[in-house]
């Protein structure tokens, strides 16, 4: 057969790729570009390199046997810390090649690791919670020393920082980095209704309840669901809403609700915020706060769950007028949130500002008091979302000051307060929020392809299913992963 020509007929046009066809490719060709290079220098990477971890652990395990003998050690670096941002940090610190082995000690009494960001999809149905953790150990490369024991006291006017079992740790520069704590016991009757593995109360922030949600999801055939976010800080501000959607969404599949008439449908669903809006970001809290009105999900806002009561919980009516006094509300299925907030030998310490976060300078995340102590993630003082994409922009912003800083240089590297939350809306949809300082947008699609990631799409959501997982364990945790500007060298 000869070469043959193909036109189009007179008056077509081309039709453009969708537009998620176009995000996938340029995935996937990222994808092959980094395995291309990876390849090229694996050898001496491997010399050079570590491996880390990720997800602020829940259940912490602590070691049953102290040392007689209470020991001191000195290390170049001490990193208070083996989640998210301490494995990035350390092993980002390792990659420069200026450490020898056993410079950089991390600290951490935990004995998993485990990808959190990912509980919304075990909530879902749609990962177990044994594929998103692994041994901390295993992640952490053995030219770092790993001391896996709880830290008692930080003494920064000593350089050092005291363990659990009596050893003191002596440093040049502290990175505290040990996330958040969760506090169940914020909530009367919520530790008691989550172990009652017949109450239909459950969440996904934490190992050991987030297996639960699902099962509450499906047993659930008609009544009142009630989903909750505290006032205050928490881990992933979008989370609470994620499982909610996902919810709604596999209960109009199997025929429970219907969003364009809820008042038919035998379950009927409420979001109880201790906010005033759907989300601290302007411009998607307008587009969730769109989609709570179509879906005909009522909002309860300024609504803070602080008790509950077999199959009653009460809200105190937060930020409203202090006569309005607490709410009361019946529910057959109960999503909870718990408060959070700072670790107790941080809140203690001479590291923390007032409300018990590490205070540090919003740019350079060092330490306000101490030029050699720095901070980032949940554990710091940084004013924005606390999530693990915030980490990939904080840590090569700490790691080069802190450097500059050992050879005896000003901080210049600047954090200008990027984070994101890849919002499930629905099964198949994820609204992908990428913002800054002060709730400014900051997107990755909007500026490479002009779209408004405001709208949820298909493509995100393979992202937060696949990609972002995959690309954690296997690159974040090594130190090799900065987020947006992709893959580090």
């Amino acid at each position: 057969m000869g070469n043959k020509t193909h036109r189009r007929p007179p008056g077509a046009t081309c039709r453009k790729p969708p537009t998620d066809l176009v995000i996938l490719s340029l995935l996937t060709m990222l994808l092959a570009q980094t395995t291309s290079m990876l390849a090229a220098r694996t050898a001496a990477a491997c010399s050079a390199t570590g491996i880390a971890a990720l997800a602020v652990p829940i259940a912490r395990k602590f070691a049953t046997v102290s040392a007689a003998n209470p020991a001191s050690r000195s290390h170049k670096v001490v990193v208070v810390g083996g989640g998210s941002a301490g494995l990035s940090i350390s092993h980002q610190l390792l990659l420069h090649g200026k450490f020898r082995p056993d410079d950089i000690a991390i600290v951490d009494p935990t004995e998993w690791h485990h990808y959190q960001p990912g509980w919304t999809l075990v909530g879902g149905g749609l990962k177990t919670r044994e594929q998103l953790r692994q041994p901390l150990k295993s992640l952490i490369d053995p030219k770092l020393k790993f001391y896996n024991e709880q830290v008692a006291t930080l003494s920064p006017d000593e350089d050092s920082i005291t363990l659990a079992n009596g050893d003191k740790l002596s440093y040049e520069h502290l990175v505290v980095v040990p996330g958040i704590k969760i506090d169940y016991s914020s909530i009367k009757g919520l530790p008691e209704a989550l172990a009652d593995p017949d109450a239909p109360v459950s969440s996904i922030y934490g190992y050991d309840t987030c297996a639960k949600v699902f099962d509450t999801v499906k047993k659930l055939q008609n009544g009142n669901a009630i989903f909750t976010q505290p006032a205050g800080v928490i881990k992933c501000a979008g989370a609470p809403q994620k499982i909610m959607w996902l919810a709604l969404d596999h209960w109009k599949r199997a025929g429970l609700y219907n969003p364009r008439n809820p008042a038919s449908s035998p379950i009927n669903i409420s979001f109880a915020t201790g906010l005033p809006v759907m989300f601290g970001v302007p411009k998607y809290s307008a587009a969730l706060e769109k989609l709570r009105q179509e879906r005909g999900v009522e909002g309860l806002f300024q609504h803070d769950l602080v008790a509950i009561d077999g199959n009653k919980a009460t809200f105190a009516r937060a930020g409203g007028d202090p006569a309005a006094g607490q709410v009361t509300r019946e529910f057959d299925f109960l999503h909870v949130v718990p408060k959070m907030g700072p670790q107790d030998f941080v809140k203690n310490s001479k590291v923390a500002n007032e409300a018990g976060y590490v205070a540090v300078a919003d740019a350079t995340t060092r330490s306000t008091k101490y030029p050699n102590v720095w901070s980032a993630g949940d554990a710091s003082s940084l004013p924005t979302s606390k999530t693990a994409a915030a980490i990939t922009a904080q840590a090569p912003v700490l790691v080069g000051n802190l450097l500059r800083s050992m050879e005896g240089k000003k901080p210049e590297l600047e954090y200008d307060g990027y984070t994101s939350c890849p919002l499930t809306t629905e099964y198949g949809k994820v609204l992908l929020a990428e913002f800054k300082y002060a709730g400014v947008p900051k997107e990755t699609f909007g500026s490479l392809l002009g779209l408004d990631q405001a709208v949820p799409r298909r493509a995100f959501y393979y992202m937060k299913r696949d990609f972002f997982p995959w690309v954690y364990f296997k690159y974040m945790v090594k130190g090799t992963w900065a987020g947006p500007k992709g893959w580090t060298r």
